[in-house]
């Protein structure tokens, strides 16, 4: 399944030269990570109040072309090579058909003590739920 989110540039997200800056991209990404978690019916908050949070432990990106102030943006998420307490979520930001940013986020499962954790079973499905999806 891929997930879009659209996302306008607004002058806040903008630099000197009027481009998005480049730490903005990972925000616009989160938000991406975050609206396709939410639609696949995994509640952070219920995870929060179980001791359990999603934290990215990398990412990798590629920055293929400026977006400028004011351009409608979408953010596609995926979610692939799941494993016991982590998963992959390569995402691209788009304007229109052309590609700005490639992305591989790496995020895992933390506990309250801070330390990496399996996947709750109920999670995980819905999880698997997505990588089934994939390509729809």
């Amino acid at each position: 399944m891929i997930h879009r989110h659209p996302i306008r540039v607004y002058y806040e997200d903008t630099d000197l030269a009027g481009i998005v800056y480049y730490a903005n991209y990972l925000r616009f990404l989160e938000r991406g990570r975050s609206e396709m978690v939410r639609d696949a019916g995994i509640s952070q908050v219920e995870m929060k109040a179980q001791g359990l949070v999603f934290a990215v432990r990398r990412v990798e990106a590629d920055y293929l072309k400026p977006a400028h102030f004011e351009d409608l943006l979408t953010v596609e998420t995926r979610c692939e090579a799941l494993k016991g307490a982590s998963f992959d979520m390569p995402q691209r930001v788009l304007r229109g058909d052309e590609v700005l940013l490639e992305a591989v986020v790496k995020v895992v499962v933390l506990n309250a003590a801070g330390r990496a954790t399996r996947l709750p079973a109920d999670i995980r499905a819905k999880l698997e739920t997505i990588l089934a999806n994939d390509g729809e």
